[in-house]
């Protein structure tokens, strides 16, 4: 059975579509009329002989059939690209679309007020962010890197690790003045610890504890678990309970004393950063571009704090 050259056409139509969520940012996207991005892809299931996504008004997803061909497809769409820049001499330049899932503390807490120096180095660059619990499939999303907290669970996915962070337990002065100063880790089972949830257990994160060569688990429990980073650390401020945090995000608080470190002889618990893209043979110099960027900034951000050392 000779080749297709039109299925070609409308697979890129759908990588368009799946990428940008809706065929009206597909036809910006790709420079063609709404109905156009409709036509290719009923013309694209009707060679096929299944449909490949699900419409409503408000979204369009890939049915199960939908997402089979395109976890098959867009590897080949991507070395396409890949020899397209290599061809054009234009392998090394940092431009057009990067989409990234990032992790819920990174983005607000580190990221944040920092991305514009990113912006400035690479104009020819966009960049669409996605954050939630837990990385998604990054093939079938269109999502060309990921960078997240914790030890690697993506087999698919080629991880590196950015750097280790420092882990530190921290309590709000009015908190303090309420319940006391615990002096020993053990001393946390007595008080209010706000939990966070570890997407992939479903269960809140073990509270451990590193000095040297002691390692302890303490069990902690408290009135609020949370999904979120950012609404613990402000229940921390607030002085609902005391928390255990990324050291990085919250230099401020700890300088302007919002924030007391409750242990800073327990700094040794690290919890590592790490950068995921699917496996390709040629990584994208935009996907490079951000990942040294990250990795520049979180190394900048742990030589200044002497705190998290």
């Amino acid at each position: 059975m000779p080749f297709d050259t039109r299925i070609l056409s409308g697979v890129s139509v759908l990588a368009a579509v799946v990428e940008s969520g809706s065929f009206v940012k597909a036809a910006e996207l790709i420079g063609i009329t709404d109905s156009g991005v409709s036509r290719a892809i009923s013309r694209l299931e009707g060679r096929l002989g299944v449909r490949l996504l699900d419409r409503t008004t408000r979204s369009v997803t890939l049915t199960d059939e939908g997402r089979r061909f395109y976890e098959e497809v867009r590897p080949h769409l991507n070395a396409i690209e890949d020899a397209a820049l290599i061809a054009s001499g234009s392998a090394s330049a940092v431009r057009g679309r990067l989409k990234v899932d990032i992790d819920p503390f990174f983005l607000p807490l580190v990221l944040a007020g920092r991305l514009g120096t990113f912006c400035e180095r690479h104009p020819d660059l966009s960049i669409e962010f996605v954050t939630r619990e837990h990385v998604g499939d990054l093939v079938a999303e269109g999502i060309d890197l990921a960078i997240r907290f914790g030890q690697p669970r993506f087999a698919t996915l080629v991880a590196r690790k950015l750097i280790e962070a420092p882990i530190l337990t921290v309590a709000a002065p009015s908190y303090l003045e309420r319940y006391g100063h615990p002096e020993h880790p053990r001393d946390l089972i007595t008080h209010r610890c706000l939990q966070f949830l570890d997407p992939y257990t479903g269960h809140p994160f073990e509270w451990e504890f590193v000095r040297g060569d002691e390692t302890i688990d303490v069990p902690t429990t408290g009135p609020l678990t949370f999904t979120d980073p950012k609404s613990m650390l402000q229940e921390c401020i607030a002085g609902t309970g005391i928390a255990q945090v990324i050291g990085w995000g919250i230099g401020e608080a700890l300088a302007r004393g919002s924030l007391i470190d409750l242990f800073p002889d327990w700094h040794g618990e690290r919890f590592p950063l790490f950068a995921f893209h699917p496996s390709r043979k040629h990584l994208p110099a935009k996907v490079s571009a951000f990942i040294e960027f990250c990795a520049e900034i979180t190394m900048a951000i742990e030589r200044s704090a002497p705190t998290t050392t």
